[in-house]
Parts: C-alpha cells; sequence; structure tokens
C-alpha cells in the first residue's frame, strides 16, 4: 500500500522533479508533486510524495524531517487526510 508524505517549508523554486530526486533514494516514487497557487502559478512552499512501499516512506520521514534542501529545513511527515470542510460562504 502507497504512503503519502507532506513536505512543508519548501523553497519557492523547487520543482516535481527536484522532489522526486531528493526522495527517490528512499524507494519507488508513485507521485511527487509541489502544490501551486491556482491564479498565479507560485508555489506555495508544500507538496506530497507518495511512495509505493510504506518502510521506503518510513526512513525518507527519519532521514529527511528537518535536514536542508535547497537552504531550508524540511518538515517531512505522514500527510493526513483532508478535512471536511463546511460551506465557507
Amino acid at each position: 500500500m502507497a504512503k503519502k508524505l507532506f513536505i512543508g517549508n519548501l523553497d519557492w523554486g523547487v520543482t516535481d522533479e527536484d522532489l522526486q530526486a531528493k526522495f527517490a533514494e528512499f524507494g519507488d516514487i508513485e507521485e511527487a508533486i509541489v502544490i501551486k497557487d491556482k491564479f498565479s502559478g507560485r508555489s506555495k512552499g508544500f507538496g506530497f510524495v507518495s511512495f509505493a512501499d510504506d518502510a521506503a516512506a518510513d526512513k525518507a520521514v527519519e532521514a529527511l524531517n528537518g535536514q536542508d534542501f535547497k537552504g531550508r529545513d524540511l518538515v517531512v511527515n505522514e500527510a493526513r487526510p483532508p478535512r471536511e470542510r463546511e460551506n465557507e460562504f
């Protein structure tokens, strides 16, 4: 089963490919995405990486949480499911 990680405190210039390359050393990556603002296209400073293997994801969290990546200390932990939103209008 796949495990999805939240990656926070990303440098604005980090791309999907950068995330893929950084996390691929721990195992097979199913998806690596940097979340971008839908209007400006600018990075929001966080992203997600999905691993095919849970053990590989756990190794990545242990090794990379708090480590420097492109001048910023990464925040890496298991992603939580999105919360239900009530009508915000």
